[in-house]
């Protein structure tokens, strides 16, 4: 039997009066991988932390094998402390540990190691401490969603670098084909409690289901019981004063039973309403190109994509995923070849990086754009309160501003404001992020219903599996290749999944008489600058666009110059300052998104 490493014993921690976690268990053995899982607000990292040693819970032990090493990677790493992402990385090794390994992880996960952590984006940040965390190779990891703010190399170089590993390690994250190719044990926080099976994630569902299945079951056991107890006090004495005392004890202790019984929680319901039928062909794209300087972003493609298509966009970030929905939306211009969109194409987005949602608004307000408070979702009208509850939110969070959410609960805000509008084409980027398992599977169902058209940008592979009919991949210098199926389709076509980015080798250091240069500092997120411009652009674009359209049809009278030099010259002037004006916001836009893409990664 393996030697147990960690052990928490009758955990149990109260928060604000709501008691998170009630009498929860973890054990972690040699050479056991376990999948930690559990809805949104469930424990599972408050688990976690109590775990690596970071929260002292109210009640319950933790006990860790002497000589045990333990690192734990936590959703939100700071590394304000440190002068440069190596120093950040070197600090959490022990004395035996092998610094080289440090420059060794960096390098893998694309950085160098001098980057300044100040500057550092999301993604950048999330892989710094990744190098951390794996650096020492301790005898535990304790991951809390390591894939969050990677891109599909980052998240297969992880993968396989763990299955390297002879640690054994407590993992949660929202994605699936991750947690069934690493784990081997699962334990489920449900309503405060443990259970464990002795399995990976692969086997979990359907035992979770099993579980769920056999306690309806003994609540329907126990309410006939409690009909047939009662049915004894009514009638079953009317022959005698006094009833029996151990039946009155017993209905009394089943009635309890059945008040204190906490049930699962509801699922998600939810349904994206329907738009009005798109011709058959949504968008058509013939020798399409666009580059953002010297550097091709979409070179020379052609692509159909048809009514009912699930079309699933991957590549590594930077590889202009985001600038191919807006040129195969029609929202950003060619600089050759051509882009055809069908007709009544009626379009949806679900932007999961939130940057649409005002953090002073009121949930309630969100959901109805500010109008009135009820909502029609294909035809029905319902009162907000009621589709609140459809997406899991309780009556009192109505009045709840944005900025309070979890990273789960604006994700379902997101669903629950855009599946409301008709559509039928639907632009999905990124939609599994801070969704829960159970949330994904709701999803996943109602785009198997969903009659339009789909363009899904995601790094989960099990979800384009599930979704995709076909996945356009970026291979590099602005070549995009379609492949038929999901991921894994791809994957057994192509013969290889993306590439890990990597870092180019130092440069030979000057001899020590020589001044060393001063490296540049890359710019690690968007100013304040280029984010307003990110944002206003678009309608600068269309208004041009009007503008241009306009003069055009103008000049189009031929007896303009004759009646009117003077206005001819005006506007043939200005159709030449409008469309140079059109071109540099083209420009300066894509290069925002551009750097935007990047930086997020």
């Amino acid at each position: 039997m393996s030697r147990i490493l960690l052990h928490l014993r009758g955990i149990g921690l109260t928060f604000g009066g709501r008691p998170i976690l009630e009498n929860a268990e973890l054990a972690v053995a040699e050479g056991e991988r376990v999948a930690l899982v559990g809805r949104n607000g469930s424990g599972k990292s408050t688990l976690l932390k109590i775990a690596a040693g970071m929260i002292e819970a109210d009640k319950g032990e933790r006990w860790m094998q002497p000589g045990t090493t333990i690192r734990y990677l936590p959703q939100e790493p700071d590394l304000s402390a440190y002068a440069t992402v190596l120093e950040y990385v070197e600090s959490g090794l022990g004395p035996a540990d092998d610094p080289h390994r440090c420059t060794y992880l960096l390098r893998e996960l694309g950085l160098t190691g001098e980057e300044d952590p100040k500057r550092l984006s999301g993604g950048e940040i999330r892989r710094a401490a990744i190098a951390r965390t794996l650096a020492p190779s301790p005898d535990v990891l304790l991951l809390d969603e390591p894939t969050n703010h990677l891109d599909l190399p980052a998240i297969e170089w992880l993968e396989a670098e763990l299955k390297s590993l002879r640690s054994a390690f407590v993992l949660i994250s929202h994605d699936r084909r991750f947690l069934q190719s690493l784990t081997n044990r699962t334990v489920w926080l449900d309503r405060g409690e443990s259970r464990r099976l002795e399995r990976g994630f692969a086997d979990f569902e359907s035992w979770r289901d099993e579980v769920l299945a056999k306690e309806e079951a003994e609540q329907v056991l126990l309410a006939k019981r409690i009909e047939a107890e009662e049915h004894w006090m009514r009638y079953g004495v009317t022959a005698r004063r006094k009833r029996n005392m151990r039946r009155v004890d017993l209905l009394a202790s089943l009635r309890k039973e059945r008040k204190e019984h906490e049930g699962q929680q509801g699922a998600v319901r939810m349904a994206a309403t329907g738009g009005d039928i798109s011709g058959k062909l949504v968008a058509e794209a013939k020798a399409m190109s666009k580059s953002f300087g010297e550097r091709p972003i979409v070179a020379n493609l052609d692509l159909v994509v048809m009514r009912g298509d699930r079309l699933g966009i991957v590549g590594p970030n930077g590889a202009g995923k985001t600038t191919l929905i807006k040129l195969l939306t029609g929202a950003l211009e060619p600089d050759s070849g051509a882009i055809r969109l069908g007709t009544n194409l009626q379009t949806v987005t679900l932007d999961q990086s939130r940057q649409s949602l005002d953090p002073t608004a009121m949930l309630a307000d969100v959901i109805t754009d500010g109008r009135g408070n009820s909502v029609t979702v294909n035809g029905e009208t319902k009162h907000v309160i009621s589709y609140m509850k459809d997406f899991l939110f309780p009556p009192d969070k109505a009045r709840t501003p944005v900025s309070v959410l979890s990273g789960g609960e604006r994700g379902r805000l997101i669903l629950a404001r855009e599946l409301a509008k008709p559509s039928n084409l639907l632009i999905l980027d990124e939609p599994t992020n801070d969704l829960d398992l159970e949330t994904l599977d709701m999803l996943q169902e109602m785009l198997a219903d969903y009659p339009g058209t789909i363009l899904l940008v995601s790094h989960d592979r099990d979800f384009l599996d599930r979704v995709a009919t076909s996945v356009l991949m970026a291979d590099g210098d602005g070549t995009w290749t379609e492949y038929a199926g999901g991921y894994s389709d791809m994957i057994a076509q192509r013969g290889t999944g993306v590439e890990v980015r990597k870092v180019k080798a130092d440069v030979p250091k000057p001899s020590s008489g020589a001044p060393r240069p001063e490296a540049p500092q890359a710019q690690r997120k968007l100013s304040f600058k280029e984010k307003h411009a990110l944002e206003t652009l678009p309608a600068t674009m269309k208004k041009l666009e009007n503008e241009i359209g306009a003069l055009e049809a103008k000049l189009a009278d031929a007896a303009l110059f004759a009646r009117d030099p003077k206005a001819f010259d005006q506007a043939a002037t200005r159709l030449t300052a409008a469309r140079d004006e059109l071109a540099k916001a083209e420009e300066q836009w894509l290069e925002f998104e551009m750097k935007r893409e990047m930086l997020e990664g």
